[in-house]
């Protein structure tokens, strides 16, 4: 495996790093290993827990060759010791949150990320005697006062879901380790490729593979990657106990999309570029968030945190009436964008994201909290993932559908 001292560049990582050539047939390609149960040759337990850190397979549940192979990629890729590839993004989370928390911990979580996270943190892990405090990570101030003696976790997201707004993550670590808390951070719009997480003192780095890694919008993943004694805490509790294994087959095609990333990464990165600079120049846009922009209100943050600003742009085009209008032009007019939700596929999505909505199902944002989402989406935005489409088409597709 590669570890962050490595000498090879992030291509070469991203291709070989995990593969091997089949010791049997001496394919180049990795192989799909969908078997459930592996031929042993020890006498072994019955237990997962009997098993030797030593490569042997046997059983899917606790280890497979493929997801392995997926496994060590994205280690590689992030520059930490290991990686455990679990069944969604929502199981990464899941996996992270039940493994290091227990009734009467704490955790402080961001009051703005991916929904199905924002609703965990609300509605389920309060059931199981876990208190929550969910702050503006933006504000330091803030995180500072959230944490207690029994704070375990502190879970970040940079840049947040759906609005684009980024989290000093180093600032952040620096707090929570003062405290005694593990810090995770849910990567997946920036992708591996976007931050050092792990330099900017990041101990759980979680992603969505289903998003920038696979990059293809043809399987369902998440990951954690971070030092081996931690995620071998998460492979004894989430693999073992909870059961949301990565099936072979998605893991042979999100490394597929991991060998190609860094040149994925550049494409996306340029043409949100080329589209959010357009985007600004239009009369029926109001307003428009990305990284890689001057105008983004963290922009000098992005600049000194992120090595890429990624692919997802937000834009607001005035009030959720509006929003609503040229939701209905887009996908009656566009051709080449997608509407549909999800992102980091080759292809461009396009979806509205209505404020009022958010409050009521996911966020539930009041205040100071309320004031900061509103002063990045308004009464909505369209979240864009621009895809790896010609930008001059991508423009005359979107120009179609606001006019």
């Amino acid at each position: 495996m590669q570890h962050a001292n490595s000498k090879r560049g992030l291509m070469t990582t991203a291709i070989h790093a995990g593969e091997t050539p089949d010791p049997t047939t001496g394919a180049s390609a990795p192989p799909l290993h969908m078997s459930s149960t592996f031929v042993t040759n020890q006498v072994a337990g019955f237990s997962a827990h009997d098993l030797e850190d030593d490569g042997n397979f046997l059983y899917a549940r606790w280890g497979n060759p493929t997801v392995q192979m997926l496994e060590q990629k994205m280690a590689a890729i992030e520059g930490v010791e290991d990686c455990i590839c679990l069944a969604s993004g929502m199981a990464a989370a899941t996996a992270i949150f039940l493994t290091f928390l227990s009734a009467g911990d704490h955790a402080v979580i961001s009051d703005v990320s991916y929904a199905g996270v924002a609703e965990l943190a609300r509605d389920t892990l309060p059931r199981f005697g876990i208190s929550i405090s969910l702050v503006d990570m933006s504000d330091l101030a803030a995180v500072a006062a959230a944490l207690r003696p029994n704070t375990k976790v502190v879970h970040t997201e940079s840049p947040v879901n759906p609005i684009g707004r980024l989290t000093d993550l180093a600032a952040v670590s620096k707090l929570a380790h003062e405290a005694g808390a593990l810090v995770s951070c849910d990567a997946t719009f920036a992708s591996p490729l976007g931050q050092k997480s792990a330099a900017l003192g990041i101990d759980l780095i979680m992603h969505s593979v289903t998003k920038y890694v696979g990059g293809h919008g043809d399987a369902v993943g998440g990951a954690v990657a971070g030092c081996k004694a931690l995620i071998s805490q998460i492979r004894g509790e989430s693999a073992i106990h909870h059961g949301g294994v990565m099936s072979p087959f998605n893991a042979w095609l999100v490394a597929r999309g991991l060998s190609l990333l860094p040149m994925r990464m550049r494409a996306h990165q340029s043409g949100a570029q080329v589209i959010s600079e357009w985007l600004e120049a239009q009369p029926q846009v109001i307003r428009v968030i990305y990284p890689g922009l001057k105008s983004h209100p963290q922009y000098d943050l992005a600049q000194n945190q992120m090595q890429n600003t990624s692919g997802m742009i937000s834009f607001q085009v005035g009030d959720a009436a509006t929003g609503r209008k040229i939701a209905q032009q887009m996908i009656d007019r566009l051709k080449i964008v997608h509407y549909a939700v999800s992102l980091g596929h080759h292809r461009s999505l396009i979806f509205w994201m209505e404020t009022q909505g958010l409050m009521d199902s996911s966020f539930h944002l009041s205040g100071t909290q309320f004031e900061s989402y509103r002063s990045y989406a308004g009464e909505g935005v369209f979240r864009m993932s621009v895809g790896l489409e010609d930008p001059e088409d991508l423009i005359r597709d979107l120009s179609g559908a606001l006019s």
